[in-house]
């Protein structure tokens, strides 16, 4: 843990990694308050640290509202595991091309897709719920998702990143026909195999702060059981609600950072 983290930074890091946790179990989204978090708090620690930091973080949290869902939401484990396998491999080649990419010229782009994504939503009510899921999940459509889900999404994770979970809910729901529900639990099990591949290359690299990792990887696992319980609990349309905010979080910031 860097050696002049003060208490009231601590704690309000530790509030961060809570809300970041039941963000991210519900509808993905939880580095949009993470990442700041970490940036703000600890001004003095290189960038590479901070990412480093925020996966060993995020997967503690991602893992248990994984757990969570499979235990009580009907997931396909084997597919999700797919699709996040060709994530992993896709976010790597997305890191690849990383540095030949501008954010700036991806920014706009991505508020556009967001947007457009909210206004469908918005205007399709049903969307994510059992009463419109009609057609069947052929085979097709699972080579569908893992190759496009996974491998599509895997990529801009690697290339861009921001949204990357709440991309994933809403691709499934369409792709297979889930249920926001299902869809947010398989998001999470994706979600796991890139944490996973990111994590080993920054451990390998020695850049995370593992002591202040291990604190707020505790709030944040704390938050992602909360959330998926919520989520369970819930239902859909409660989703639906967290989902339209992230959406609108997350433009909202990409409009920040491109014009500040």
């Amino acid at each position: 843990m860097p050696p002049d983290v003060s208490l009231t930074t601590l704690v309000l890091l530790c509030a961060a990694a809570l809300v970041a946790g039941w963000i991210d179990a519900v509808v993905g989204g939880g580095g949009l308050l993470m990442l700041p978090a970490l940036l703000l708090g600890l001004p003095q620690v290189p960038a590479a640290q901070i990412l480093g930091t925020n996966k060993a973080v995020a997967i503690v949290g991602t893992s248990g509202a994984a757990i969570t869902y499979v235990r009580k939401a009907p997931v396909q484990v084997r597919t999700a595991v797919r699709i996040g396998l060709a994530a992993l491999a896709g976010s790597m080649g997305g890191a690849f091309f990383a540095a030949g990419i501008s954010s700036e010229v991806l920014r706009p782009v991505i508020m556009v897709v967001l947007l457009g994504v909210a206004a469908f939503v918005m205007l399709r009510p049903s969307f994510g719920t059992r009463a419109e899921d009609k057609a069947p999940v052929t085979r097709a459509r699972i080579v569908a998702a893992i190759v496009l889900v996974g491998g599509g999404i895997g990529f801009y994770d690697g290339l861009f990143g921001p949204g990357t979970g709440t991309f994933l809910v809403l691709a499934l729901t369409a792709v297979l026909h889930l249920d926001l529900v299902t869809a947010s639990a398989t998001a999470k099990i994706v979600n796991v195999c890139t944490n996973a591949g990111a994590l080993a290359m920054f451990a390998y690299q020695g850049t995370v702060l593992w002591q202040l990792a291990a604190v707020l990887a505790v709030f944040n696992l704390a938050g992602g059981m909360i959330g998926a319980r919520m989520a369970l609990k819930k239902g859909s349309e409660f989703v639906r609600g967290v989902l339209l905010f992230v959406v609108f979080s997350l433009v909202a910031k990409l409009a920040f950072d491109q014009w500040s």
